[in-house]
């Protein structure tokens, strides 16, 4: 029987059992917020809370344990913030799909990442999409996801004349009350917190200001009057039957309804589904593709593990973990499953080795059954990490040369339109097309790649056809 040393060669890495283990606990603290805020986000979409918990975390349970095992890399993996918010409010809400039509696009992303990696193609197909858009492909999900969690805790809502505007806080105007301010305080109080602790270094930041944002909206619950009326009827603790609504509204419905598309196609052709699931496919592939790229890169860069030519070790091995995860996902139920950034606080801790995937990944097979817990998480609270997570991912913004217009514009309608629109799909379109244009018009029209063209090109029927 084979040893840990032999599988994971923990030695030979400068780490130890102990600090492996650490490293995987504190990977799975600064991302555990995820188990909570990818079930309420699909809640939006009428299944069952408990049925996307299960499914986010075995999906993350899976993908961990691939990457540590494949890839022996202290990496992380779960349904990745941003493609979950293009699956639920893009395709599902703005496309009009329904949920399992929308997993058989995950199956596809899945199964094309495969493909990709396992014969090569992924480099090519990296390397068609304009620098300038590929940096700012994260900050414009940042920005939309930022969006989200801003408009679900209240504090941005619809205006008829300037379409989105701050809700009030005045309680003396008689126009609010303080049952609808009080979520909003305990939005921005979580946020904060999240700030401060992680100014102040604390693992699992997120985590603890999401938990402080739940007890403070349930003491402050008392002021609120009727707010505890009927509190407890809903209440479930039985862990098991989070399992029962994964199996009934999540597990194999990619394939008992997922294909049946007949629904959309009463108010839509067979060309404009066509078009929408190969743009659709192709905008969660890339955009799976480009976060796991940057994450793999970054959190090896911050541990100092990156190879003597700067390459991430086994990448190929990690990148076939990524897409595996993802088949995975959507055979569960839920969104494309990517790496993590927040695994760079394991690799900090001293985590070399997929030993600390191993820990992580069991941590998330224990949090199953924590499931009528985590229910009791309001979404204020949550929607304060989707927030702050949206504030990390502008990272990237900063190494886009702003003074050369050439860049500036397809980076800028890139990281713009995925908000102003709702839709990531949208914001990469925009980005590769402006591109193509003004590379054609100012004379370097040779410059485009191939792939480039063909890409702006589907962009170009999705928009023809389909919108």
């Amino acid at each position: 029987m084979l040893s840990t040393e032999k599988i994971f060669h923990i030695k030979e890495s400068g780490s130890t059992m102990k600090t492996e283990v650490l490293a995987g606990i504190t990977t799975f603290m600064t991302m555990a917020y995820i188990l909570m805020v990818n079930s309420g986000m699909f809640a939006e979409l009428g299944v069952s809370y408990n049925a996307i918990y299960i499914a986010t975390a075995i999906s993350a349970c899976i993908g961990t344990i691939l990457i540590g095992l494949l890839a022996n890399l202290p990496l992380a993996q779960a349904s990745a913030m941003g493609s979950n918010a293009f699956f639920v409010y893009t395709v599902c809400l703005g496309f009009g799909l329904g949920y399992a039509n929308a997993l058989v696009l995950i199956l596809l992303d899945g199964i094309m990442f495969i493909l990709l990696t396992v014969t090569g193609l992924r480099k090519k197909i990296f390397e068609a999409i304009p620098t300038a858009v590929r940096v700012s492909i994260p900050a414009g999900v940042g920005l939309f996801i930022a969006f989200i969690g801003l408009k679900d805790s209240g504090i941005v809502v619809a205006d008829a004349s300037t379409y989105v505007s701050l809700a009030s806080f005045n309680l003396l105007s008689g126009n609010v009350a303080w049952k609808d301010i009080m979520p909003m305080l305990v939005t921005i109080s979580a946020l904060i917190a999240i700030a401060v602790l992680t100014c102040r270094k604390v693992k699992g930041a997120v985590l603890w200001g999401i938990l402080g944002g739940t007890i403070l909206y349930y003491i402050l619950g008392f002021t609120v009057p009727g707010f505890y009326e009927g509190f407890a009827d809903g209440l479930n603790f039985n862990p098991f039957a989070a399992f029962g609504d994964f199996g009934t509204q999540a597990f194999g419905r990619v394939f008992t309804e997922g294909f049946d598309f007949s629904p959309y196609l009463a108010e839509h052709s067979r060309m404009e589904l066509a078009i929408l699931i190969a743009t659709t496919a192709l905008a969660f592939c890339l955009v799976d593709m480009f976060d796991t790229i940057g994450t793999l890169y970054g959190a090896c860069a911050r541990g100092n593990i990156l190879t003597e030519e700067g390459e991430v070790p086994n990448l190929d091995k990690a990148m076939l973990a990524d897409a595996i995860a993802t088949v995975c996902g959507a055979v569960c139920g839920t969104s494309t499953v990517s790496s993590y950034v927040e695994a760079s606080t394991g690799i900090a801790e001293g985590g070399r080795t997929g030993m600390a995937a191993m820990v992580t990944g069991a941590l998330f097979f224990v949090s199953m059954f924590l499931s009528p817990i985590a229910m009791l998480v309001p979404g204020c609270a949550t929607a304060a990490a989707l927030i702050y997570v949206g504030i990390m991912m502008m990272n990237c913004a900063r190494s886009i040369d702003w003074l050369k217009t050439e860049d500036a514009v397809p980076a800028f309608l890139t990281l713009a339109m995925m908000p102003m629109t709702y839709n990531i799909s949208y914001g990469i379109a925009f980005g590769v097309i402006s591109h193509v244009l003004i590379s054609v018009f100012i004379g370097k029209a040779r410059n485009v790649k191939a792939g480039t063209w063909v890409i702006a090109t589907l962009f170009a029927l999705m928009f023809l056809v389909t919108h």
